[in-house]
Order: structure tokens, then sequence, then C-alpha cells
């Protein structure tokens, strides 16, 4: 089967020669820009790590309903902790997505000036770990997030470390997502309706089973199926809007599978890569040309986030 995505090795870029280096940054910067998603290997995030926190994942989506709305935190957005089934739509439908998840947040050493920011990580009793795994997955996470933005920035002509400052201590969310069984006729044959990312890139180690779809240039719906060890990655609007559209934020969605295997569940694990929030996200002069006039008006990211989770009903 023809794959919908280009692949990528990082470890060419990490530890790789001069010439593999500038090969990954060429090669990358050619899929952002030409579709939005690229597949990458030996991305260095630990697979008895991965494995830990999905079957810790789906011990807690196991638990009684009433045991995790005790962890469904008000007044925040859905950016830590419990967020209960049929919360979230996407910004153009108002039909809510057949999904609960879990997130897990950034954390800061005390005294930080972002501490105030960064509200806690909740903690779950019944399932003790879920959280120290979840935020050791959020660090291996960002490290490789952090090496994808090295190579894409060199690739825009900035210098290898223009993002470093921007997501040290960014924003970032690692989201566990259940799709229970589907058990009677959908409203919708969609699982996550069509959308496009908040964030500068997201990360996503392979789902439980299948369904992830991408829009492609001649507006066709395709199959992005990963290889076992592959994280997926893609383009967020963040990075679309700071390159004036140069780098595409492709649309996706995930599909319901087939009658026949209405029964499993999904379970998928993606980290949204965000920066700090008063980053600048007014397009880079080098991404406005005549060919490519100027699209967007400045904006910083948090205001930028705050913005799209009132469009997605997480904030009201």
């Amino acid at each position: 089967m023809k794959r919908a995505i280009p692949l990528v090795d990082l470890s060419k870029f990490v530890s790789g020669s001069a010439t593999e280096r500038m090969a990954f940054v060429q090669a990358l910067g050619d899929a952002f820009h030409n579709i939005g998603f690229v597949g990458v290997i030996n991305h260095g995030i630990p697979k008895a790590l991965i494995d830990d926190f999905y079957a810790a994942s789906k011990r807690f989506f196991a638990l009684p309903v009433d045991i995790k709305k005790k962890y469904e935190v008000a007044g925040m957005a859905g950016q830590r902790g419990y967020t209960s089934f049929g919360k979230e739509h996407a910004k153009q439908s108002q039909v809510a997505d057949l999904k609960e998840f879990f997130q897990i947040g950034q954390e800061v050493p005390a005294g930080h000036p972002f501490k105030a920011k960064y509200p806690d990580n909740v903690q779950v009793v019944e399932e003790p770990e879920y959280a120290s795994l979840g935020f050791q997955l959020y660090r291996a996470f960002e490290g490789a997030g952090a090496q994808l933005l090295k190579a894409i920035s060199i690739h825009l002509g900035l210098g290898e470390m223009y993002f470093d400052p921007k997501i040290t201590y960014g924003n970032s969310i690692l989201r566990s997502i259940f799709y229970p069984p589907i058990t009677q006729e959908p409203a919708s044959a969609i699982r996550a309706e069509q959308h496009e990312d908040i964030n500068l890139i997201t990360l996503l180690v392979g789902a439980s089973a299948g369904g992830l779809e991408l829009l492609n240039k001649e507006n066709q719906w395709m199959a992005v199926v990963p290889e076992e060890d592959e994280i997926v990655i893609n383009v967020g609007d963040m990075l679309q809007r700071l390159t004036n559209n140069y780098l595409k934020s492709t649309t996706h969605r995930v599909v319901n599978p087939p009658r026949e295997d209405w029964h499993l569940p999904r379970l998928s694990i993606p980290f949204f890569l965000h920066p700090v929030s008063d980053m600048d996200l007014s397009c880079l002069p080098s991404c406005v040309t005549a060919d490519n006039p100027l699209h967007y008006e400045p904006i910083t990211a948090g205001e930028y986030l705050d913005e799209r989770l009132r469009e997605i009903g997480l904030k009201k």
C-alpha cells in the first residue's frame, strides 16, 4: 500500500553527519510545506514508556463514569484532568465528537514565573502511576518535538535555536483520548470531525485502531497508517500562521471503523506542542512575498489559543 505521508529518520538529524542532517532538514521542510504531515522513526521516545502509559490509560477509562468525573476540573477548559464524553466539537461543527479524554500539562519548578500560569496536574487515586507515567512521556515528546522544530527553523533560515526559548516551559498538552465502542447507529460516520490542530506541531503515537485520515491537495481523504514504531507529526495552525501559510496545517479527522469493528474501542495519544503564551505569532517577514502576501494580523500564542478553545466548546 502506498504511504499517504513521507517517512523520515530523526536519528539522522540528532546524530548524523552534516550531509545527513541537511537531507533531513530538506525532507522535513518539503513534507511540512507540501502535505503538512510526516512519519518519524528513531524518534527517541521509549516504546516501554508508550506501552506503560497506554496500559494505564486503558485502566483509567475503564473506571466507572462517576469516578472519572471526580477528575473533571471546572473552569479549566479541559486543560488538565478529565473531559467527559461529548464535550468537544470541531470549530465548524456543533455535533460533539465521540470521545472522552484526559490531559496532562506543563510543570515548572517552584518559584518559576510561570508557576501561577500552569495549574497542577491531576493525580488519579485509583491509578496512582497515571499522571507520573504521562509526565515522563510528556518530557520525551517535548525532546523529540524540540529536535523537529530545530530542523524546521534551519529550513526556514532562522538558525537552529529560534524556537528553543519559545517552547522552553511552553504550554504543551499530552492528551489521552478514548473513543468507546460504537453500540448503536451513530449520527455521523466520524469519531472526530474534520479539523486542524491549534498548536505548533502535534506528535502522535500510533493509535490502538486505525481511522486517522488527512485531506490532500486534491481534496481527497487519505488514510494515515503508521508503522509499528513510527510517530506521526503534523503542522498546527500556529506554525502555519507564523509562516504565512508556507507550512501547511492540514485538515484531518478520525472516521468510524467498519461495522464489524464497532465493538473495538480506540485509544489515541497525541502531544500538542505549544509555545509559551507570549510568543508573537506575527508572520515571519521572510514568508511574506509578492506571490504570498500577508494573510494574518499579529496575535500572541496565548490570545490565539483562547480564541480557538472558545470555538471548539472547551471554553465559554
